[in-house]
């Protein structure tokens, strides 16, 4: 994937407020459709995290009461908007979930360069030691498979590479695309 940014810090808040002028309005809301108000836009490797909440709730002196606002992500390079829920509970690895989902981009995985340098410095028993010990939901012939496919330079399949992770506590919540790509 090109890493060249395509969409600008500024393209991305303007995609956001074009997307919630236009969505905003078509919530069932108690009153009138709230105003959007950007106030923050973080860089991520992905593209730009940019949280808003209501111009109303901005400046209200007194904080309390329902809270109206949230965060999107715009992807760097297609500028299409996202909302990633891991977010409000600061999850780590959305990223990769990201990239898998919406890019069909898997990370390489992060045990396969060690292992491959073992079997070339120690021997693949030495790898397969270390790999069933880094990853034990790894069956011995799962391990062999991991060594036998990493040791020439290639990743391993998604089933055994997904084998080397730590199983997560709760399944990824999802990431839902709202807007885009851009045209």
């Amino acid at each position: 994937m090109n890493d060249e940014i395509v969409i600008s810090k500024e393209r991305a808040v303007d995609l956001v407020e074009s997307f919630l002028a236009t969505e905003l309005p078509t919530r069932p809301w108690s009153g009138p459709a709230f105003t959007p108000d950007i106030y923050h836009v973080q860089e991520r490797a992905v593209g730009w995290l940019v949280f808003w909440r209501s111009a109303e709730q901005a400046h209200a002196r007194d904080v309390r009461g329902s809270f109206v606002g949230g965060h999107y992500l715009v992807d760097r390079h297609d500028g299409s908007i996202h909302y990633v829920t891991a977010l409000w509970w600061e999850e780590e690895g959305w990223e990769e979930q990201y990239l898998l989902q919406t890019k069909g981009i898997r990370q390489p995985d992060p045990l396969a360069s060690t292992v491959r340098a073992l079997v070339h410095s120690a021997g693949v028993v030495a790898a397969m030691s270390h790999l069933r010990k880094q990853a034990p939901r790894l069956s011995l012939q799962e391990a062999r498979a991991y060594v036998t496919t990493v040791q020439d330079g290639a990743e391993p399949p998604e089933e055994l590479a997904g084998l080397t992770l730590k199983e997560p506590k709760w399944p990824p919540l999802p990431i839902e695309t709202v807007a885009g790509p851009v045209q």
